[in-house]
């Protein structure tokens, strides 16, 4: 095979804007969809613990309806069929009007989409929790929100620190799909290298070990927040 090997070319103008811009573009997306997904993953997650049976029905329809849809299709249903959905002026105003809307529809299908599984990490980490500390928070007078707030929750969090870890490095890889409605994230940039270029090895594999790289720091920094985070002890009763 005759390849014109030239790895220089991805250290020059545009290529290397290219390249910062789209690593920038995917550490937001990634770093907002992961905001959103704790917030909505951890009331998700209780909702599906807690003893109202419509509550915990409304949860779980919301995990298995989002977890079982394929991200990709989910990214499309927000970006093409959503604004046609709503009432007219605010589907223009998502349409035409919203800031960025390719990344505000990538963070929220990744956000909603990772939530569902945080969701279900919670709630198993909950259940982990021995039930003679709801018995005993119940017997010293906390009502329910507080079993929660000082018992349950504190616990469950801590416990569920190395699943998490690869939900947060799944974010980033799966912040890759925003190129197909259009935003110019990691690999979308590269493609476009390779393209302008056609040197689609030296892109390409610029991307790779950008992506490794993330994934190493974000576990270093998951491994940080779990040796603080461990509870002695405890360990032997997850699962």
């Amino acid at each position: 095979m005759d390849y014109n090997w030239n790895w220089g070319v991805l250290f020059e103008e545009p290529y290397l804007d290219w390249l910062i811009s789209g690593l920038g573009w995917t550490v937001a997306v990634a770093l907002c969809a992961w905001c959103l997904a704790l917030v909505v993953g951890a009331l998700v997650g209780v909702g599906k613990t807690v003893p109202n049976r419509a509550i915990r029905g409304i949860c779980a329809t919301y995990v298995e309806i989002f977890r079982n849809v394929p991200l990709l299709v989910q990214m499309f249903i927000w970006y093409f069929a959503v604004p046609e959905l709503v009432p007219e002026e605010m589907g223009r105003w998502m349409k035409r009007d919203m800031p960025n809307p390719e990344f505000v529809t990538a963070v929220v299908a990744l956000g909603l989409y990772t939530a569902s599984r945080i969701a279900e990490q919670l709630r198993a980490g909950i259940e982990t929790v021995p039930q003679g500390l709801s018995s005993a928070a119940t017997a010293h007078g906390l009502s329910l929100a507080q079993t929660y707030r000082y018992v349950l929750l504190p616990i469950s969090c801590r416990t569920i620190v190395p699943p998490l870890t690869s939900e947060f490095l799944t974010v980033f890889k799966n912040s890759s799909l925003a190129l197909t409605i259009g935003l110019l994230e990691l690999t979308a940039q590269s493609q476009q290298i390779s393209e302008f270029t056609f040197q689609g090895f030296e892109a390409f594999t610029a991307a790779t070990v950008i992506y490794v790289c993330i994934a190493l720091i974000a576990t270093l920094l998951m491994q940080l927040i779990e040796s603080r985070t461990r509870i002695p002890g405890f360990a032997g009763r997850e699962g």
